[in-house]
Formats: C-alpha cells, structure tokens, sequence
C-alpha cells in the first residue's frame, strides 16, 4: 500500500532486511537497503517520484541506455551525529555536478526538490542502516538513464532517476600500489572526461585489469596526448606532497572536479599549507623522489575519502613512499574530514545537511 511520507508517496518494505547485515563487518558496495527513490521524466517534464522497496527494475531489450551508454550517476555520503541524527555531506554540491554530466550527456536535469528532498527522504526512511562505527557510512548512489525502447542513435526522450544506498565500511584497506598508464587514456578535451559518465568508468576495465594482473592496486591516468601529465588516480582526484607544498593536477575538461578535492584544497589553505594547482608531470614527479622531497601521495574520492598511496611505478622506475605513519598532511586531512562529516565538530562550510 502506498502512502505519502515526508512528501513522496512511499511503498514500505513488509519486512527489513537489515538483521543481514553483520556491523563488525561492512564491505563496500556488497548490500542495499530497503528502499529506493524512483522518478521519471517522459513528455519533456517530470513525474511524481516515489519512494518504494529496493528491487530489480523491468527494462525493455531495447532500452537506450543499454545500447548507448547515456547513463549517468553521483555518489554522496551520509553519516550520524553523535546524537544518532542522520546528516548528508555536500549534496547540494552532487546535484551541481550531476546536472553538468546530464547537460553534457544530452539529458534532463534533475531538480533539487528530487535530488536533495527526495535524497533526506531516502535517507530518514533507511536511518537505521546507516553504520556508527569509525571509517563506515551509507554510501547513496543517485543514477540517471535513457529509457527510450528504439535502438536508433539519437538522444533519448525518457529517462529514469533512481537513489539507492549502501551501507559501506572502508573503500581500501590499506595504501595502494600504483601504476602509472601511459598507454591507455582516460580523457581528451573535447570529451566527457569531465562528467560522471558510465562510458567513463566501463573503458578503465581493462587497463585496470591488466594492472592487476602485475600486482598493482590502481592506475595513475596521464594525459593523451603526451602521455606524461597527470590526471586522476582509478576513479579519484590525486595530490602530492613535494616539499611543503601540496600540487594536484588543476581542473579542465578532462578531470572531474570531485567534491572531496574541493573540500581537501579549503581545508588545506585554512591550515595555511601552500596549495599548487597546475600541471603537474610524472617527470616532476620522479625528480622529487630522487631529490627525497616527494613525501606523499594520495587519492581523494566520495567513496575512498583519502586513499594513500605506498607506490608508484613509472615504467621501470618504483618510487616508494615514506612510512604512512610518517605522513603530516593526508593523516591530517583524513581525520579532520571525519571530524566534520560525523559532527564530532562544527561544520564552518555549510557542508552538513541535516536529515
């Protein structure tokens, strides 16, 4: 039976699955909560969301974006409060960059009422698989898809907007081992580098998978045309520490502009730690390291927060990393970031909303 709560109309789950769940351990993108938000844009406006039991979806064999890949999608956190209220962090910034990605990829865009009501609705219904423990969350997918059924190639006239969540421990357990990929490219100008595009993530597979064969944990992505700058790290922004200076490759058309990088660039130039954004080559990179100045490295993302990295190799080149416990910047950065997000002191930025 379906009846309105919080403003969408809502179908609850007869019964919870939450008791499968094991607290002590929460793996990353293995489970689902109860509940699903679901919208859908036909004859050029939207429809009345709603909030139903998480299910599988029943989709034509011509669907568009199976064919085509116009699909796109977010990732956002939510976390407690040491009273147990549940709060979101930056969402409104996800619903900024989601409806670029929908602009560039020839789709609607979603409006706040859906993306971030429809997300606190989400969020309060599920409240209690959000996990407490130190490094846990729920992680909340919000994706967008064509759902014309034609498989002629044009942009599409339908679409679905669907929100699941995920209760999620840590993405990586330890730093990374990194390989840096100058034979695959990840973006040119000109493309959807700058989006988050599904066709984005599906062309990664199999340089991922190659480096993985060779012991490596994730690949360091440079640019395509001289194959010696550096861009992102698998689906992550990247940082060094060279000195006392933090560089991160600057934002253009062929790097996402993530919403952890934003939140690590103000509070790093709060601290007052000199911040370069610019073109940052591995070449540079290697010199640091023979000169002793390259002191970290790490990986910023919505899932992974701060990924450290332990090495990186450039051909035949293994540049490792100091100790992690050695390390000043990410170490701080990790725990200040968890401070804000489970409120354990206050948000100065805006970033928390509250549920």
């Amino acid at each position: 039976m379906s009846v309105p709560v919080l403003g969408f109309p809502v179908t609850r789950v007869e019964k919870s699955r939450i008791n499968e769940i094991d607290p002590a351990n929460i793996q990353f993108g293995k489970h689902y909560s109860d509940h699903m938000l679901l919208a859908r844009y036909e004859d050029g406006e939207w429809k009345q969301p709603e909030i139903v039991p998480f299910g599988n979806l029943s989709l034509s064999p011509a669907t568009t974006f199976m064919h085509y890949g116009q699909a796109i999608f977010e990732g956002v956190k939510a976390y407690k409060d040491p009273q147990g209220n549940p709060v979101i962090f930056r969402p409104y910034d996800n619903l900024k960059r989601m409806n670029i990605s929908a602009k560039r990829m020839a789709m609607p865009e979603v409006p706040e009422e859906i993306f971030v009501e429809g997300m606190k609705q989400l969020v309060e219904l599920d409240k209690d698989w959000i996990p407490t423990s130190e490094g846990t969350s729920l992680y909340i997918r919000p994706f967008m898809v064509a759902t014309d059924e034609f498989i002629g190639v044009k942009p599409a006239e339908k679409f679905l907007f669907i929100i699941i969540t995920s209760p999620a421990g840590p993405y990586y357990s330890k730093p990374v081992s990194i390989y840096v990929q100058d034979k695959y490219v990840r973006a040119f100008p000109g493309g959807i580098g700058f989006t988050k595009a599904a066709g984005n993530y599906g062309m990664s597979m199999y340089p991922t998978l190659e480096i993985r064969k060779m012991g490596y944990d994730q690949i360091l992505w440079t640019d395509g045309f001289e194959h010696k700058y550096v861009q992102e790290i698998g689906t992550m922004n990247v940082f060094f520490v060279i000195g006392d200076t933090v560089v991160t490759p600057n934002i253009t058309e062929t790097i996402l502009e993530g919403v952890t990088r934003d939140s690590v660039l103000t509070l790093l130039r709060e601290k007052g730690i000199t911040v370069e954004e610019r073109p940052l080559s591995i070449d540079e990179i290697e010199a640091a390291y023979q000169q002793g100045q390259l002191r970290e490295a790490f990986g910023t993302g919505t899932a992974a927060s701060i990924a450290p990295i332990a090495k990186l190799t450039y051909h035949e080149d293994e540049m490792e990393l100091p100790p992690l416990e050695t390390w000043k910047v990410a170490n701080w950065l990790k725990e200040e970031l968890a401070a804000i997000r489970y409120c354990r002191k206050p948000d100065n930025h805006g970033w928390i909303v509250k549920v």
